[in-house]
């Protein structure tokens, strides 16, 4: 059965919600210095940018990407839903907006947008009109730098900080983003009117520890 955007919206509400819960545990579960094909990702998009880039992070967690990003020379407005991880930011002494892609407009336009470990919690009513608010807030040729999960149907991971609404991606599904298998992380170049191009031509694993 399809999923309503109402319903949408409470599931959205709900990943929110477990998030503010666990960000310290999550902080704390996460590798501050990205390694491995996170690193590789997070490398090869500074690497398609230019100097003085600024990207869009949405869904910042702790911000350990966004530090990450920042030695590399490209320049992070951070944003996320949970109050508790912006608290999180705040202690570190950045700056950090409070943002839901899924009901909120996006700003812009960027030279890159990051949405790592976002899109998994977008329902499916959802997820084009995600995608378009995010094509919207880039520059032209700008990129979109996004991790997904693999899988069929929809399902809840619970745990004892709250509910996590898991929307996966079959391969056949995969072509407005890219064919995706397990959990990827895609490079896109696109702008306003739509998204043109993947890079690289095979997407990047990224594990994750949690969510």
């Amino acid at each position: 059965m399809a999923t309503s955007t109402a319903d949408a919206g409470d599931a959205n509400r709900r990943t929110i919600a477990g998030y503010e819960n666990c960000a310290r545990d999550y902080a704390a579960a996460v590798e501050r210095v990205p390694a491995g094909v996170g690193e590789a990702a997070l490398r090869r998009l500074a690497d398609g940018l230019s100097r003085g880039a600024r990207a869009l992070e949405i869904g910042s967690g702790p911000g350990w990407d966004a530090d990450f990003l920042e030695t590399l020379g490209v320049a992070v407005d951070r944003t996320d839903a949970a109050g508790a991880f912006r608290a999180f930011h705040a202690e570190r002494g950045h700056a950090v907006a409070a943002l839901d892609v899924v009901e909120d407009a996006l700003p812009g336009p960027y030279d890159a947008v990051v949405a790592l470990c976002v899109l998994q919690h977008v329902e499916r009513a959802r997820f084009d009109e995600v995608l378009r608010k995010i094509a919207g807030a880039l520059h032209p040729g700008g990129l979109f730098l996004a991790s997904l999960r693999e899988g069929e149907g929809e399902d809840w991971e619970h745990g004892e900080s709250g509910d996590y609404r898991l929307v996966l991606c079959a391969a056949d599904e995969g072509d407005r983003i890219d064919r995706r298998r397990k959990r990827r992380v895609v490079l896109i170049r696109g702008d306003r009117g739509g998204f043109k191009r993947i890079i690289p031509p095979s997407p990047l694993f990224l594990p994750s520890p949690l969510i």
